[in-house]
C-alpha cells in the first residue's frame, strides 16, 4: 500500500515538473518569436541625452545646451531598440534551455515510475 502511494506521489511530482518545463518552454518560444518592445520612446531618450550632455552651475542652472544632431541620435535610438530586442531573444532562449531541463529530467522518471504501477496493476 505504501509503495503504491509512494509511486503516485513520484508519477504526481515528475509530471508536474514536466507540465512546468513545457509551460516555460512555450512561453520563451513566444518571447524568442515575439520579443516585448523597447519601453523608452524616442522623445525620452532624446531628453536623456540632453540632459545627460547639459553642464549645470552649482545652483543647478543649465550653463550650457549640447549641439546633438537628431539624425544621428535617432540612429543611436534604433541600434539601442535592435540591441534590446537581441538582448531579449538570448534571455528568451536561455529560458528555453532551462526549461528543456524541466522536461527532459523528469519524464524518464515518470516513464519508469508509470511501468512499474502499471506491472503492479
Amino acid at each position: 500500500m505504501i509503495r503504491v502511494v509512494y509511486y503516485y506521489v513520484i508519477l504526481f511530482m515528475t509530471l508536474m515538473m514536466t507540465i512546468g518545463g513545457s509551460v516555460a518552454a512555450f512561453m520563451a518560444i513566444a518571447d524568442i518569436v515575439s520579443p516585448s518592445s523597447y519601453y523608452q520612446t524616442y522623445s525620452e531618450y532624446k531628453e536623456m541625452k540632453i540632459a545627460n550632455k547639459t553642464k549645470y552651475d552649482e545652483s543647478g542652472k543649465p550653463i550650457s545646451e549640447p549641439n546633438i544632431d537628431d539624425d544621428e541620435l535617432l540612429a543611436e535610438y534604433n541600434t539601442v531598440v535592435a540591441q534590446e530586442k537581441e538582448r531579449s531573444k538570448e534571455m528568451a532562449l536561455n529560458t528555453l534551455i532551462k526549461s528543456f531541463g524541466w522536461i527532459i529530467i523528469p519524464l524518464p522518471i515518470f516513464i519508469f515510475y508509470q511501468r512499474k504501477v502499471r506491472r503492479n496493476e
